[in-house]
């Protein structure tokens, strides 16, 4: 993913593809919907979905009643899918098309939530520019929701590489900025009916 090519790799992904021919597919992201219940934020609280390619978790939001919701993707193909996806709803939603090591926010964010791109970041420089803009652009207080392939989950995804995490690895890697407060292990069944393990883990910024 991380090379000269990634926008072009990930424009071939979405625009060839509908959005439950993908691995990561979710009808409904029901995981992360009940993370994000759990923090009991307020309505206005300005949320963003890293990576979310179609993710219909921007849907649920809404339904939830966020008004303040960014979703970035590096696929343009992505971010036009799930525009038109929402319809008219997809006015009340912001939408950024950039690679997360190019990402310059113009806010900061009271929930950085993100399912499946923290673990294709594979090299040490990507992955310590990834803490540093969460650890500069979620508020103090702000909660950060992160779920990866546990160590038991696969090796490779869409043909990339990926990290693998555990419960002690993902909490080292967070460790200078944010205090855990929960994980879980989740099964995804894929469209193809086979089964990918995640690690869910929810922090709070120091």
């Amino acid at each position: 993913m991380f090379n000269n090519n990634k926008e072009e790799y990930w424009e071939n992904v979405h625009s060839k593809k509908s959005e439950n021919e993908v691995s990561w597919f979710q009808k409904l992201p029901i995981d992360s919907i009940e993370l994000i219940k759990s923090l009991n934020l307020n309505l206005d609280a300005n949320i963003i979905d890293v990576g979310a390619g179609e993710s219909r978790l921007v849907d649920n939001l809404i339904e939830l009643g966020f008004s303040n919701i960014d979703v970035l993707d590096i696929s343009k193909s992505a971010i036009e899918k799930a525009k038109q996806r929402l319809g008219k709803k997809s006015l009340w939603v912001n939408w950024i098309v950039s690679d997360i090591n190019e990402f310059v926010p113009m806010k900061k964010y009271d929930l950085w939530h993100d399912r499946a791109a923290f673990h294709f970041l594979t090299s040490e420089k990507h992955i310590k520019n990834y803490i540093s803009l969460a650890s500069n652009y979620i508020n103090d207080n702000g909660k950060f929701i992160v779920a990866t392939f546990s160590s038991n989950g696969p090796n490779k995804c869409s043909g990339l590489d990926v990290i693998k995490y555990s419960k002690e690895l993902i909490e080292k890697t967070f460790e200078d900025s944010f205090d855990i407060n929960s994980h879980f292990i989740s099964n995804h069944k894929t469209p193809f009916g086979t089964f990918q393990e995640f690690l869910f883990a929810s922090f709070k910024k120091k």
